[in-house]
């Protein structure tokens, strides 16, 4: 693709830890020059405390965040064939995002990021897998994103 994109959705299991979190990266960096959105293969869990909390760090509110799946999108009226790149998070969402873009133009880009919940005991190790996603998911966009 030529240039920024004028759309992208972020996708990942739950929407809960990685997309939001690759939303709000993306929306920080590019403001309103370009449409973002995150969903999740499925929508059974809310937004995850340790990916406000280290979103928090760096000045982007999660807070406020609303998990949604590919169906609620749907259910919605969003076109997921209408974004120009979908990029997926986990093995699962590209899964799903090729499944429903299969008759579509749509860039699929696959970000094999680590979901961090779960890995750690203590709040400090586990806030710090979860920084180290987020800063996988900004250097991603940093280099997938540049702007010439």
């Amino acid at each position: 693709m030529e240039g920024l994109p004028t759309s992208v959705l972020f996708c990942c299991d739950h929407n809960a830890v990685r997309s939001p979190m690759a939303e709000g990266l993306m929306k920080k960096r590019f403001g309103q020059r370009i449409y973002v959105q995150s969903a999740g293969v499925r929508h059974d869990q809310e937004i995850d405390g340790f990916s406000i909390a280290v979103c928090d760090e760096i000045g982007i509110e999660l807070g406020r965040h609303r998990s949604r799946s590919f169906e609620e999108m749907a259910e919605w009226g969003d076109d997921l064939g209408a974004f120009d790149m979908i990029v997926a998070l986990s093995p699962a969402s590209l899964r799903h995002a090729h499944e429903l873009t299969r008759t579509s133009a749509v860039e699929v880009l696959y970000w094999p990021i680590m979901d961090p919940s779960g890995l750690a005991e203590s709040r400090e190790e586990k806030l710090q897998h979860y920084r180290n996603a987020r800063d996988q998911i900004d250097a991603k966009i940093t280099e997938t994103f540049r702007e010439d």
